[in-house]
């Protein structure tokens, strides 16, 4: 029987009660008088400002001031237009002299028939603000994400601190005994120095962790938009969600296809580019505007005025040289592109579905199944120390302490890889999975 040295034994009952109340699960580096930061309660900074979106909300504002500037075409003009001129009257009474004939008009057109040029422009810009907003709902979902991630970030940092510590204190209550055992001549300095170096490497990886806690909140500041304010207590979300039943990859493939807001802003600038190509060929179309006029004479001479004056312009273009012929061949390049990238981006986003699906699965099905053996094992290798440490046959818990809680942190870090991975999957998609019944 191994009588274990009263130094090292209090060492070890310090540890044990340390690890009973480090094994709380309440996952806080500091104490903090507030309410612990929830996971929904960060996710709704989502939708506050953020670089991110402002600079999607800046695109989509400029889209909808190219559609105003288009619409505008439409609206009625008004130019006031002062001419001073002299002019020479081939009729008497003035014939054969130049006299001054200056005036003031004030017109007014409207725009009525262009066949097409305008409304295919309108068309087009209102199609590429309709893209914009599904790359600001893309880009509302990708900052749930990276809240999300930042948020599992902080609290695996926060188990990773605690779970180190736990070593260190195990390595150290290991090399303090063994400078007992040393100065009783039962063991060599080279022993000694073995546990002291590992002791050592261990309040490195605890440091390491400590400041990995620091880092870790200051992400997930950025990421709420709230630089500078590092939230000292999170709540361990439940994760019941991460139950739900998902279904086969390929009844996911329409569906993402159909809703993903990447693919239907890749449509739409498909779409947008379409529309200015027949914008752009009907400029050789003719255009029919109405105008009305309203002019004074102040010095007029001659016999004939016409103070008011209506009609219908009719303006059809002969020739523009090369122009619209150029404007054309880039717009039909720029539609090749845009085709070629929705292309591209239908593959991408099959393989990401795929990746991300197979992930889902090995989690459940694997990873899961692997945390929860290793956790069991450590319960009970921990009940087993225990009575051993009861019976005198060990000296110290404080191994085997921390590896069941590495145990219990690797059981954990799955549930939120899946929760992500499950939220990318939604992202994916373009909204919640479909409801089917969980397999049993």
């Amino acid at each position: 029987m191994i009588k274990p040295h009263w130094g090292g034994l209090r060492s070890a009952v310090m540890l044990l009660l340390a690890g009973w109340a480090l094994s709380s699960w309440t996952l806080t580096a500091q104490a903090g008088d507030g309410k612990p930061l929830t996971l929904e309660e960060a996710l709704r900074a989502a939708d506050a400002p953020h670089p991110d979106m402002v600079a999607l909300e800046a695109e989509r504002s400029l889209a909808l001031a190219d559609q105003q500037l288009v619409d505008s075409r439409q609206d009625v003009s008004l130019a006031l237009e002062g001419r001073l001129q002299r002019v020479k009257p081939t009729l008497p009474p003035n014939g054969g002299d130049y006299i001054s004939d200056n005036s003031v008009r004030l017109t007014a057109r409207k725009n009525l028939f262009d066949f097409g040029r305008t409304s295919n422009a309108e068309e087009a810009a209102r199609s590429v603000v309709d893209a914009r907003d599904q790359t600001l709902l893309d880009g509302r979902a990708q900052r749930r994400l990276d809240i999300m991630a930042r948020f599992f970030d902080v609290l695996m940092a926060d188990m990773r601190y605690t779970a180190d510590n736990e070593f260190l204190a195990a390595t150290y209550v290991a090399f303090d005994h063994a400078r007992d055992r040393q100065d009783q001549k039962l063991i060599s300095q080279v022993d000694v120095m073995e546990l002291e170096t590992k002791s050592q490497e261990w309040l490195v990886k605890r440091n390491d962790s400590e400041k990995r806690q620091r880092l870790t909140r200051a992400l997930l500041a950025d990421a709420m938009n709230q630089p500078g304010q590092l939230v000292s207590d999170l709540e361990d979300p439940k994760l019941q969600s991460n139950e739900r039943a998902v279904p086969e990859y390929e009844a996911l493939l329409p569906i993402m296809l159909e809703n993903n807001p990447r693919m239907k802003a890749q449509r739409q600038l498909l779409a947008a580019s379409q529309q200015r190509l027949e914008s752009l060929r009907a400029d050789i179309r003719p255009r029919i505007d109405a105008e009305l006029e309203a002019a004074d004479y102040p010095q007029r001479k001659l016999g004939g005025r016409d103070d008011v004056r209506a009609g219908l312009v009719f303006t059809w273009p002969i020739y523009q040289g090369g122009r619209n012929s150029a404007e054309i061949a880039r717009e039909q390049a720029q539609f090749q592109k845009l085709q070629a990238e929705s292309e591209r981006l239908k593959r991408e986003l099959s393989q990401a579905l795929l990746s991300t699906w197979l992930d889902v699965n090995q989690l459940r099905k694997t990873a899961r199944r692997a945390a929860k053996v290793e956790a069991d094992y450590r319960d009970l290798a921990l009940d087993r120390a225990r009575a051993q440490y009861e019976m005198e046959f060990v000296t110290t818990l404080g191994t085997t302490m921390a590896n069941t809680l590495e145990a219990k942190i690797s059981q954990r870090s799955v549930e939120y890889r899946l929760a992500l991975t499950l939220a990318k999957l939604e992202a994916l998609i373009g909204g919640p999975l479909p409801s089917m019944p969980n397999k049993k």
